[in-house]
């Protein structure tokens, strides 16, 4: 399932790139631009406010205290579109609590609170010539390309009650 929001090519040629990666390199590659460009995201995601930030906070509490495996399933149910309920609550977040969320899950990764990669591990040479493509473009296209990669991910809430 390809999802822009832009109607820029070049961000949806990026994006549609990023989609057609096994839902692992996926993973892999958004850790990569983590540890390549995190510095130069701030804390607070382009646009993202208090309010953002205590949603992303919220269900990120709850995916930091689940068992290792069960927060890369969580991850890899995001990419796949699983109905479950923490993708739903994922799916209610707007675009950029979506980007601060996956944020927050690299700041844990880092810091050792959410599944790591694997020690050593190498990108595919594909993930790895995307990767420097999106090196190469500007920060706020950058911002537009993950935005427009997170969106689309997770499941809608359901009606009612339920989340």
């Amino acid at each position: 399932m390809t999802f822009t929001q832009t109607n820029d090519p070049n961000v949806r040629e990026h994006v549609q790139a990023f989609q057609s990666l096994p839902v692992d390199e996926q993973l892999a590659l958004f850790w990569f631009l983590y540890k390549e460009m995190g510095k130069s995201i701030t804390p607070a995601a382009p646009g993202a406010s208090t309010v953002s930030d205590s949603v992303a906070e919220g269900l990120f509490n709850q995916i930091k205290e689940l068992p290792s495996e069960e927060q890369l399933q969580f991850q890899r149910d995001l990419i796949n579109n699983t109905d479950n309920q923490y993708s739903r609550m994922y799916g209610s977040m707007s675009d950029t609590t979506k980007l601060l969320f996956w944020y927050r899950l690299a700041q844990g990764m880092d810091n050792a609170t959410i599944i790591s990669m694997p020690p050593g591990y190498k990108l595919s040479s594909q993930s790895q010539e995307l990767l420097n493509k999106l090196k190469q473009v500007e920060f706020e296209q950058q911002m537009n390309i993950f935005r427009d990669y997170v969106s689309p991910m997770g499941t809608e809430p359901k009606a009612g009650a339920e989340v």
